[in-house]
């Protein structure tokens, strides 16, 4: 098995993702709110790249069943029904219903990789669920950070740093990997064990905690808290 990190989108080439299987990170927190949201009940999420796009895309749907998802620097988006906070995904807002979701980064990060054989939504809250996922499937996995604006998000590269130690406890020395993901493994290492301080650490932290959205770093942090895979299949997630 190969597994190779790639800490922004936009450092994929094509042929990076062709027959591969790529799991999205986007720690804080479009990819945990994803999960949240789908163990919660959603019927399917739908990631767009644009407020516009999302606003089209409901006027053509049922509005009694359908949400739309979404922030811009860090708040809910005005008109929108819910932000990009996991506690607002719960039960009673988004079972049966299908939600469009434009976030800064993890939507972009997730429709850049959907020419992968396979595009599952990785998070720490499925960590383990995503890395018995990607070691039963056999194949070639690419980590892919949905990073900040662009840039490097320490968050993104730890969260890809602990799925590579799940996945190489499960498959030893048979793991080949870029320099990436042993850098990833190092911050893995450094920060694991200290995650919700590192999150608070971080340029997305400090900007959620200025938004006043500190509770969102202990759904974020919960490791292991679902046991479900999300997937990207034609454009709309579910499992």
């Amino acid at each position: 098995m190969r597994l190779d990190t790639y800490f922004t989108p936009g450092e994929l080439k094509p042929a990076d993702l062709i027959g591969r299987t790529a799991v999205i990170f986007d720690v804080l927190r479009a990819t945990s709110t994803m999960v949240e949201a789908i163990a919660n009940g959603a019927k399917s999420i739908i990631p767009v790249a644009t407020v516009d796009e999302a606003v089209r895309l409901g006027q053509n749907l049922d509005r009694t069943t359908t949400l739309l998802c979404g922030e811009r620097m860090s708040q809910r988006i005005e008109g929108f029904d819910l932000g990009n906070s996991p506690a607002e995904f719960n039960t009673g807002n988004v079972g049966g219903k299908v939600l469009i979701m434009r976030t800064t980064n993890g939507t972009v990060a997730l429709l850049t990789s959907v020419a992968a054989r396979r595009v599952i939504v990785g998070s720490l809250l499925n960590l383990g669920a995503v890395a018995r996922a990607v070691v039963d499937d056999g194949g070639d996995c690419v980590i892919v950070c949905a990073g900040r604006e662009g840039q490097f998000a320490l968050e993104d590269a730890v969260g890809a740093g602990l799925l590579a130690l799940r996945i190489k406890e499960r498959v030893g020395r048979r793991v080949k990997m870029n320099d990436a993901t042993a850098a990833a493994l190092v911050l893995a290492r450094r920060y694991g064990k200290a995650i919700t301080r590192m999150m608070r650490s971080t340029a997305a932290g400090r900007q959620l905690i200025d938004a006043g959205l500190r509770d969102d770093f202990a759904f974020c942090a919960d490791v292991d808290r679902h046991g479900i895979v999300p997937e990207l299949r034609e454009r709309e997630i579910s499992i």
